[in-house]
């Protein structure tokens, strides 16, 4: 492929972008500095570099991000962290967006993408992939808050939520529960929770369809998805 089709599809820029840069001598491919945008490079086997940036080649990008509490789900923001703040030291030249949104003190699992018919595919209602969440709850989670869950809360807007599975593991002052639910409604599990007069005190994403968390992962950590992971997210469980 030519080195300027190759730079504009990962993202440095667009055609006439990357072509004033390899003019100036900002890419170096096997140790060598080009000038000229009609080299031919073979990206998967080349080591390329744009202003002495790896390049990454590929078509879309999927990371699993094992999302730290402090951190908010968005391209950017003024004030705090984000999560494309985390994963920008390697891919801060593509356009990563997370799919769905995780709230600032929510931890666990957030997948980040530049598929944007993917990320409509994994939080469009009508394809009911659902989301599986461990939660620390204040105060006694009873099989009764399990009926409500079931047939659905009403929250303090009216909306009355679809069904979701609540799972008691460790019934206490502190109660630890699970959580699967198919929507995703603006903090909707702690909504739904104080619709039962209780409060979320911790909550963790473990799942998106299919998919499960990496466990080797660590809080703040990121790596890219595999073909099989890419499915395994989408599937109805």
């Amino acid at each position: 492929m030519r080195i300027d089709k190759v730079l504009a599809d990962a993202g440095f820029g667009t055609r006439s972008e990357v072509k004033k840069a390899i003019k100036q001598g900002l890419v170096i491919i096997d140790d060598v500095r080009v000038r000229d945008a009609k080299t031919q490079v073979d990206p998967n086997e080349q080591h390329i570099l744009f202003n002495q940036v790896p390049v990454q080649y590929q078509q879309d990008v999927y990371l699993m991000l094992n999302k730290p509490k402090g951190v908010v789900s968005a391209t950017e923001d003024n004030l705090h962290k984000t999560v494309i703040d985390i994963v920008a030291p390697t891919w801060g030249h593509k356009k990563l967006f997370p799919i769905g949104r995780l709230d600032k003190d929510t931890e666990g699992l957030l997948i980040l993408t530049t598929d944007g018919h993917y990320s409509h595919e994994l939080m469009s209602p009508k394809k009911h992939v659902s989301k599986l969440y461990r939660a620390v709850v204040d105060g006694f989670v009873t099989s009764k808050d399990q009926d409500s869950f079931k047939t659905g809360v009403i929250l303090n807007d009216g909306y009355q939520t679809k069904p979701a599975t609540l799972v008691i593991k460790e019934q206490a002052a502190n109660s630890i529960v699970t959580i699967e639910v198919v929507e995703g409604k603006f903090h909707q599990i702690k909504r739904m929770f104080e619709a039962v007069n209780k409060t979320v005190l911790e909550l963790e994403r473990l799942r998106i369809g299919g998919l499960l968390i990496d466990p080797s992962l660590k809080r703040g950590s990121y790596r890219e998805m595999t073909v099989e992971e890419i499915e395994l997210a989408k599937k109805r469980i």
